[in-house]
């Protein structure tokens, strides 16, 4: 009945929320949004490149690897928030088919970082390998059947 009265009193549209408002004013536009996922993602590539230069400093050379490679990977991932927005990703990447992946990859990141400031040089260098495979499994878990084939590749080898 509401409906009908505001057609009626030429009110048509419905007032938006606040929370429409919101999403709304913070939406960024497609052209933005592919900027954003560039620029991100550049930035990472150029922390992780950053990262494996500086791995040949003489003293505080393998931590400072660490830190650049963990930040250059979280740039990267973080580059993917601009194409699906926040609330798609974290769903994605905490989806049942996932969530192993996602869980084991953050753990790497978390934990490279904190060996990295503890100057734990060999944990460090364990967790960026760690992290590495991680983050390779975690993002061939976003291709259809990608890890199915991987795990009969590695069987294969294997055997």
């Amino acid at each position: 009945m509401d409906k009908l009265k505001r057609v009626l009193s030429g009110h048509d549209a419905e007032e938006p929320s606040g929370l429409a408002e919101i999403i709304d004013a913070t939406s960024l536009s497609w052209g933005t949004r592919v900027k954003g996922f560039i620029a991100c993602f550049a930035l990472g590539c150029l922390f992780s490149l950053l990262g494996s230069c500086l791995l040949w400093v003489p003293v505080k050379g393998l931590l400072l690897f660490a830190v650049f490679y963990t930040l250059g990977n979280i740039a990267s991932i973080g580059s993917t928030l601009f194409l699906m927005g926040p609330m798609e990703q974290l769903k994605r990447m905490f989806d049942p088919t996932r969530l192993i992946a996602t869980v084991v990859m953050l753990l790497c990141l978390i934990l490279t970082l904190c060996s990295a400031f503890w100057h734990k040089e060999g944990l460090a260098l364990l967790f960026c390998i760690l992290q590495f495979f991680a983050l390779a499994w975690y993002s061939i878990s976003f291709i259809p059947y990608a890890r199915d084939a991987v795990k009969k590749c590695i069987s294969v080898c294997l055997s």
